[in-house]
């Protein structure tokens, strides 16, 4: 894949709000400062599952996030708040980082309930929320432990995005796409 110079200006472009945005900078509308619109600066995202433990072994050894809890969703529960119909299930609920501003990832699997799996080839075969983008401190640090896990790389990565920032793209048990960027140490 070659990157062009329009790729590299919408990264550094994208790289700079995300790094506005995690240090919490305000912003203005009208010369007036935004209200505060959410308790929490980082989003939680539910990842649902063909076999549980397998992509619990992907996220801990191949991505880098600790499981840090779990809570039972019950048949009611789930049937109140719209999202599942009839099934209780376990949510195992892993971190990056520590402390309120570490991202949540919750994992549920449905076994007796096993539901379709998408198109997965490409992020623009399916509609939805299609990949998840990481920013780790150290790029080779996160190959290795992709290596070590026996997760193949996706493409060309890792992609040199200039600055000495770089790119991997790798794929979980399920076919979900991951983003890892990062510089070299």
């Amino acid at each position: 894949m070659k990157v062009t110079s329009s790729f590299r200006t919408t990264f550094k472009i994208i790289t700079l709000a995300a790094s506005v945005a995690s240090f919490g900078l305000t912003s203005s509308i009208h010369g007036e400062e935004a209200p505060a619109e959410f308790t929490k600066p980082t989003i939680d995202i539910g990842l649902v599952v063909k076999d549980a433990e397998r992509a619990a072994a992907f996220l801990t050894n191949a991505i880098g996030f600790k499981e840090v809890g779990s809570f039972a969703v019950t048949r009611e529960l789930g049937r109140k708040v719209g999202l599942i119909d009839g099934h209780a299930v376990e949510v195992r609920v892993f971190a990056l980082g520590e402390g309120d501003g570490a991202t949540h990832l919750k994992l549920l699997s449905f076994p007796q309930a096993p539901g379709q799996q998408p198109d997965q080839r490409s992020i623009h075969s399916a509609l939805g929320f299609r990949y998840l983008t990481l920013f780790v401190e150290d790029i080779d640090r996160a190959l290795a432990r992709l290596e070590q896990a026996r997760v193949p790389l996706l493409g060309e990565s890792p992609v040199d995005l200039g600055g000495g920032t770089f790119l991997v793209t790798v794929k979980d048990p399920d076919g979900n796409f991951y983003e890892l960027i990062g510089r070299r140490r």
